[in-house]
């Protein structure tokens, strides 16, 4: 700490600069160009502080704190400055603007100071624009502070706002005609950073300011941003970043700043729903699970607890999945349960553990920061996982080196000093050929093989069979690209992996992680920080939903069944089910072959987003008890639920999610639940009580579910609520005292002190282009959606995004006769689907991109039946299909 004397008074101030102690202090000053996640510039001036044995003022916001500093924050000089310098940027404000949002820090300061009687502007129409459906643009509010400017692009790194012309004449505009046609995400950055009333979020204007703040976290993707939601009368009004937010650092991405209104949607269900012969009716909590009870007990004495199977939700809590698993194994009698990792990246899980020992990221996002090189691998970042995303074009701007491997050329792609396009499913052949470079070129890391790996002569003498040249003529990627990467990866370090589900969602997808491993052992990039090999998760709680054991084979903290089976015996006070469970994939095959007659889904459109819709349609219609618990009618609800039980969004109730950097973060209610709507967690203790078994699920809480979740959890047992209250902490944790764990496998690993090097052989999918289907599929997200589209198709990102279409080469159009905007069929050997097409940059000649965001399209009937062989995982990224003009 630094002695100093602030406005008479000795204080005791940590490092930094002046301002920041004075903000740590409480003793305010405007700073109406400082943003405290953007460096300071000093541009406004109005922070200035006299400083003892300094000739003039300073701007406090870039002068260091030193020991022995003197400083006056308030003198008769500064004051008069402070006004004279509030006044000129006063000057043309509009004075109506001041009045309406007096909480502005601007108009703040102007209070203050007491300048409101000096604001005598006018409106002026011609600098407003509302072209964006989230974002208000009224540019006579402009201080010209450039927080804007600065923010899009150190932080998002989308360069969208400009400053035009010089002087009296200097202008901020977007980088279009409007914003709407500019290249803003609509992060919302920049409203955020905003001072005055120049960028304002349009919820705000129409529903007014926030009554109540409430800290909780993101319900999208896997990051596992921090937000702070702003109710009013019972609504959401605005959602802002967490500041404190380690995940996400005061950022936020379209849909978790802005993708609220799905909440309040019309067609949202609040009451539990019977199908009967005339279609669905209205039912009391109590006759519908008594008629769930009813149905699983007859079905179950009838047909033995494995015809029964439960499905857990990424998109619930810890708690809830916990729940899920506990009730399916200790009520129904099952181990019939699984998640949407399973459609995801449970090749990531499996193939980390199966070569390290833990299922999960080895590192943390901080450790982006701190990479020297970053190798991004079947990921479109920024739309799929945006504030990572943005993350990564800032450390390369910053210096960093890239390499991306991926068929499209994303956004990343551009930054990359090396781009890799592979032939859609062909990365073993091409990790393979990195591999070869590494150990042929003597780019390992003999010191970290030597202490810490195994089998490395049989996998040298393996891999010498896989030189680029083999590669390339496999991949349809040039050898020496195949080299620069290699030499990049391993000699440029610290070197970091993050990848996403262009690795996993193929047949090989749990041996391409393996591949990735290998070459973070051979180099050593793993142990410490800006290393490791890191899954992108998809979902909010994909990690945590697997992780809390709704997977058939794996028990609460992802430890095998069999191994555990006493200890989970113990604690749950009953024998565990002696059957080996089904997987989703297993349960919809047993399921058509009338072995299955009983699922119960929650939080997942199992008929939207499971691959050969047709197929899945047909194994749904044979169940005799399909009970689906959500928001909506999903497309599973509606086409063969029997039951459907409403369940609370997350805005609406308490607990936790594990993002994909292993961080346990709190959940918080900021809404009260809507209708008759309830968290499933307590939908899940009714049920056990209606099933006849209240003992272990008397839970009063999410908390208590949490306390038990630690108990039978050794890694966990740190992260009580208490000490997640003051922010995310990542396991392993295993007592209060521990700190979390942000770098995994520092002198050892999960599985013991040495991990082995595999020999990953390539096997080619099945889904070979021929003369009848000479194109190649592949299927993903784009920005504005999110999955299914069950929340985002519900707000005005589906104005931003309306819909699938199909990306296609403009070669490929232009033979075909296709016209940019032609409705197209597409037909594989398994279905079809009708959508838009637009020419695409980014795809080469014979490849197809599209994404399964709707019903509408309903891409999924194309995808064909082929999966992972160590995890089932069907082949999402390979499908060959044929295109024409659809009448």
């Amino acid at each position: 700490m630094l002695r100093v004397t602030i406005d008479g008074q000795p204080r005791e101030c940590a490092p930094g600069t002046v301002l920041q102690a004075l903000e740590a202090l409480g003793l305010s000053v405007p700073a109406l160009c400082n943003d405290p996640r953007l460096a300071p510039v000093g541009a406004c001036r109005t922070c200035i502080v006299e400083v003892e044995g300094c000739e003039r003022p300073v701007a406090s916001c870039t002068t260091p704190l030193a020991e022995g500093m003197v400083v006056r924050t308030r003198s008769p000089q500064l004051e008069a400055q402070r006004r004279v310098l509030l006044r000129l940027l006063a000057s043309e404000y509009p004075a109506e603007a001041v009045a309406r949002h007096p909480d502005k820090p601007f108009h703040r300061a102007l209070r203050e100071y007491g300048l409101e009687g000096e604001v005598r502007g006018e409106p002026r129409p011609e600098l407003r624009d509302d072209s964006h459906p989230y974002l208000h643009v009224d540019m006579s509010q402009c201080i010209h502070c450039y927080r804007c400017v600065r923010i899009c692009d150190d932080v998002q790194g989308q360069f969208v706002w400009r400053v035009w012309d010089r002087g009296a004449d200097t202008r901020i505009l977007p980088d279009g005609p409007d914003l709407k046609q500019s290249s803003c995400v609509s992060c919302g950055a920049c409203v955020d950073s905003c001072p005055t009333g120049a960028l304002e979020d349009r919820t705000l204007l129409d529903r007014g300011w926030p009554e109540a703040w409430t800290r909780t976290t993101c319900s999208y993707c896997g990051v596992g941003c921090e937000m702070d939601v702003g109710t009013r009368a019972g609504r959401i009004v605005t959602v802002r970043a967490s500041r404190e937010g380690p995940s996400n650092q005061g950022h936020l991405c379209s849909k978790g700043r802005y993708a609220f209104d799905f909440v309040t949607a019309p067609d949202r269900v609040t009451v539990p729903l019977l199908r009967e012969a005339g279609g669905w009716r209205r039912a009391s909590w109590d006759e519908a699970l008594g008629f769930i009870a009813e149905r699983l007990h007859r079905l179950r004495d009838a047909h033995g607890p494995d015809a029964v199977g439960m499905l857990g939700s990424a998109r619930a809590t810890n708690e809830e999945n916990y729940l899920a698993q506990k009730l399916a194994r200790v009520v129904l009698g099952t181990n019939n349960v699984d998640c949407c990792a399973r459609v995801c990246h449970a090749p990531s899980a499996a193939g980390l553990k199966r070569m390290l020992g833990t299922g999960a990221a080895t590192n943390s996002f901080e450790d982006v920061d701190h990479a020297r090189t970053l190798l991004v691998a079947g990921s479109n970042t920024t739309e799929c996982h945006p504030v990572v995303g943005a993350r990564i074009k800032q450390a390369v701007l910053r210096g960093a080196k890239l390499i991306v491997i991926d068929s499209r050329r994303t956004e990343l792609a551009r930054y990359a000093d090396v781009h890799l396009r592979p032939r859609a499913g062909t990365d073993v052949p091409l990790l393979n050929a990195l591999a070869h470079v590494v150990v042929t070129e003597r780019l390992w890391n003999p010191g970290f093989l030597d202490a810490r790996v195994d089998d490395v002569e049989s996998f040298q003498a393996f891999i010498r069979d896989w030189p680029p040249e083999r590669a390339a003529a496999l991949c349809g990627v040039d050898a020496e690209d195949l080299r620069a990467a290699a030499r990049l990866y391993a000699t440029h370090g610290p070197s970091m992996m993050v990848h996403g589900l262009g690795m996993t969602e193929h047949v090989q997808g749990t041996e391409t992680v393996m591949a990735l491993v290998n070459l973070a052992l051979l180099t050593g990039n793993l142990g410490g920080p800006g290393m490791g090999v890191n899954p992108l998760r998809g979902q909010n709680n994909v990690q945590g939903s697997a992780h809390m054991g709704c997977e058939p084979g794996q028990l609460t903290g992802y430890v095998p069944l069999e191994e555990h089976r006493a200890r989970f015996e113990d604690a749950w006070g009953a024998p565990l089910p002696p059957t080996p469970g089904l997987d989703l994939m297993r349960m919809m095959e047993a399921a058509r072959g009338g072995q299955l007659k009983a699922l119960w889904a929650f939080g997942y459109d199992v008929l939207l987003t499971n691959p050969g819709a047709n197929t899945t349609r047909q194994a749904l219609e044979r169940l005799e008890l399909l009970v689906v618990q959500d928001l909506f009618l999903t497309e599973t609800a509606r086409a063969c639920g029997h039951v459907f039980l409403p369940a609370c969004t997350a805005f609406e109730k308490d607990g936790t999610f594990m993002n994909g950097e292993r961080r346990v973060q709190r959940v918080r209610a900021s809404l009260p639940p809507a209708g008759d709507s309830l968290p499933d967690w307590e939908i899940l203790c009714r049920a056990a009580r209606a099933l006849g078994h209240p003992e272990g699920f008397a839970f009063a809480s999410p908390e208590e579910v949490w306390e038990e979740v630690r108990r039978v959890w050794p890694a966990g047992a740190g992260l009580s609520y208490a000490r997640l209250e003051h922010g995310g902490l990542q396991w392993p944790c295993p007592d209060e005292q521990h700190p979390g764990t942000r770098v995994l496998h520092t002198h050892g690993f999960a599985l013991g002190p040495r991990a082995a090097l595999r020999r990953i052989s390539y096997a080619p999918s099945p889904e070979a282009r021929t003369e009848d289907f000479p194109f190649v599929l592949m299927t993903g997200r784009r920005l504005y959606q999110f999955n299914a589209g069950t929340m985002t198709s519900r707000t005005p990102n589906a104005w931003l995004q309306p819909g699938d279409w199909l990306d296609m080469a403009a070669v490929d159009a232009e033979r075909l006769g296709l016209e940019d905007g032609a409705r197209v069929r597409v037909r594989s050997r398994y279905g079809e689907a009708v959508l838009p097409m637009h020419h695409a940059e980014g795809l080469r000649p014979g490849e197809l991109f599209t994404t399964f965001h709707t019903a509408e399209t309903f891409i999924n009937a194309v995808i064909g039946p082929h999966q992972d062989a160590y995890t089932h995982t069907p082949d999402y990224k390979v499908t060959a299909v044929q295109v024409e003009r659809a009448e």
